[in-house]
């Protein structure tokens, strides 16, 4: 079998792992996939990622996705991403909370809530 360059940085190759970990709601899932030598970068097969959603939701953990559109505007130190209010309620947050941003790929972000450094 031959091994794949990595798509991310180009650099390394993909090779199998089983230890690729996920979190929801602070349940950890194992899954199997790629890691890139390189980076470090993991890719979770289709079938794979579909096998821990069907777990989560048997385990009410996972609800139906939601995927909103929002335009990001400018402000005096940076950009602005307003968080609606659907969603400050459904998360519960009020709006002082810290949070961590993470780069996930090489166009999605990652926002977590209440987040410890």
């Amino acid at each position: 079998m031959q091994e794949k360059e990595c798509p991310v940085c180009e650099k390394g190759k993909l090779v199998q792992v089983e230890d690729i970990l996920s979190e929801i709601d602070g349940y950890v899932f194992v899954e199997k996939g790629n890691r890139c030598t390189h980076c470090g970068e993991e890719f979770i097969p289709e079938e794979e990622g579909e096998r821990m959603i069907k777990i989560a939701r048997r385990l009410k953990l996972w609800g139906e996705p939601l995927k909103l559109y929002r335009k990001l505007s400018h402000s005096a130190r940076g950009i602005v991403l307003r968080i609606p209010s659907d969603l400050e309620k459904n998360l519960g947050i009020k709006g002082d909370e810290e949070i961590t941003i993470q780069k996930v790929g090489k166009k999605k972000i990652l926002i977590e809530v209440g987040s410890s450094r």
